[in-house]
């Protein structure tokens, strides 16, 4: 494809290329190949899910977009991450597939329609367009090498011809849904990564720990905290799979504060919400809540307690044939039972839990829960027979994340109970005969939160 030059995506400062320059910069250059057999990770997996979505639609062809950069401010667009379902159904996950598209013909052929890299040739997009050019964004696999990471057929991009009665996942509703579906059971190198995403936390959680003395003096404390967790999760993987929450105090009653700009007082409590993304992108999700002092009070032990015993009491209910609700209802029951017991909660328990009422949501407002891979809230397209009403299966991953928000201004607490919010979540898988905890490397007791801290502090651990 030749470009014209008013085709370029150049920026309004480019400086102008004389014809000797664009001459020079057509000759001279050397082909570096990929290393022979260079595979996607996961190679083996991914012809059998073409397969499984194929079969769902015979006689049809498919369009699975990778998607397209969207603009951040001006000529600087946001960082590139393929859709889920693209990266499912490839193996590709890097920042050189926008515009991409997989698309299975009706006859189940897998073809990758794809922009190759800028040829060293006079129309100079290599060099002179910004938004796709080798020499701004860096070296993309010709279409040869592609097929040869992918196993798939590989075609230029503009030999891509949709037609009427294509079905495509970025606007068909049943497709998406059947993409979210086949994704709901992990196989064994999907835990795998996500197990990977899990430790890799964990690691960043540590760092978090044994940074709190200089975040308790920098007056963004939170923001120095999600830096430096986003520095694990950058230098072990493709970054955070989600907006890191960093909530100090009452900030911890927002659910998804992400702000993150306040200070940390060491008299309050951190709930720190972080995943770490791996290059495959796969997330981890997890939550602890941790004494900024490195010792719980007495009433921030009470709350936590209670949390803990909810979760404990929800991760016992987790097991294959299981409503996948069962463990937000246990999750739920603990929490309201302890709200009453506080006198919190000025009707029994039993009643707030009726759906007629579900007072006890006043202090504990979100779901306890979801399904956890490529997405931090995985598969979220799947009809509800499948997912929240539906009943667990071995390979499901799934995090377990009870919480307590007691709003700094809600009148109906009393005043040393205001502005202490508690999550602890971890990530587990579903096995023959109940959970694996994918998280353990994470205490989760009082104890064991204070011994941990104090390790890290001093430098024991």
């Amino acid at each position: 494809m030749t470009l014209h030059p008013s085709q370029l995506h150049t920026g309004s400062h480019d400086l102008p290329v004389s014809s000797a320059l664009a001459d020079f910069m057509t000759g001279g250059w050397a082909t570096p190949p990929l290393p022979a057999g260079t595979r996607v990770p996961g190679f083996a997996h991914f012809a059998g899910r073409r397969a499984r979505l194929a079969a769902r639609f015979p006689g049809e062809r498919l369009l699975v977009p990778a998607g397209e950069l969207r603009v951040r401010s001006h000529d600087c667009d946001h960082r590139f991450r393929p859709h889920s379902a693209y990266a499912w159904l490839t193996g590709l996950t890097g920042e050189d597939q926008p515009g991409h598209v997989l698309v299975l013909e009706p006859d189940g052929e897998a073809v990758l329609y794809l922009r190759p890299r800028s040829p060293r040739d006079a129309d100079g997009a290599f060099y002179r367009d910004r938004k796709y050019g080798e020499f701004w964004v860096g070296r993309r696999p010709d279409l040869a090498e592609a097929e040869q990471l992918t196993g798939v057929r590989c075609a230029h991009l503009d030999d891509l011809a949709p037609h009427p009665s294509d079905r495509n996942a970025a606007h068909d509703a049943e497709l998406a849904t059947v993409l979210s579906e086949l994704r709901l059971v992990k196989d064994a190198w999907e835990v795998d990564q996500l197990q990977q995403a899990v430790e890799h936390t964990v690691t960043g959680f540590e760092d978090v720990v044994r940074s709190l003395p200089a975040a308790l003096r920098h007056p963004r404390g939170e923001r120095w905290i999600e830096g430096v967790f986003q520095l694990r999760a950058r230098a072990e993987g493709n970054g955070t799979g989600y907006e890191t929450i960093a909530a100090a105090g009452a900030h911890a009653c927002v659910l998804h504060w992400i702000r993150n700009d306040g200070p940390l007082d060491p008299d309050q409590l951190l709930l720190l919400d972080a995943g770490v993304e791996t290059d495959s992108l796969y997330t981890a999700d997890l939550t602890r809540t941790l004494p900024l002092s490195g010792r719980f009070s007495p009433v921030q032990r009470r709350v936590y307690e209670l949390v803990l015993a909810a979760q404990d009491a929800g991760i016992a209910a987790l097991k294959p044939g299981a409503s996948f609700r069962d463990f937000h209802r246990a999750c739920s029951g603990v929490l309201a039972e302890g709200l009453a017991d506080w006198g919190v909660l000025r009707i029994p328990a039993a009643q707030a839990l009726a759906a007629d009422s579900g007072l006890h949501r006043r202090y504990t407002l979100c779901s306890s829960g979801h399904m956890l891979g490529l997405d931090v809230h995985d598969c979220g397209r799947a009809r509800a027979e499948q997912y929240l009403d539906g009943v667990l299966t071995e390979g499901q991953v799934l995090t377990v994340e009870p919480g307590l928000y007691l709003q700094p201004d809600d009148e109906t607490l009393p005043r040393e109970l205001r502005g202490i919010g508690v999550r602890i979540e971890d990530d587990l898988v579903i096995t023959a005969d109940g959970a694996r905890l994918m998280s353990g490397g994470l205490p989760r007791t009082v104890d064991g939160v204070e011994e941990w801290m104090d390790g890290l502090l001093t430098g024991n651990v």
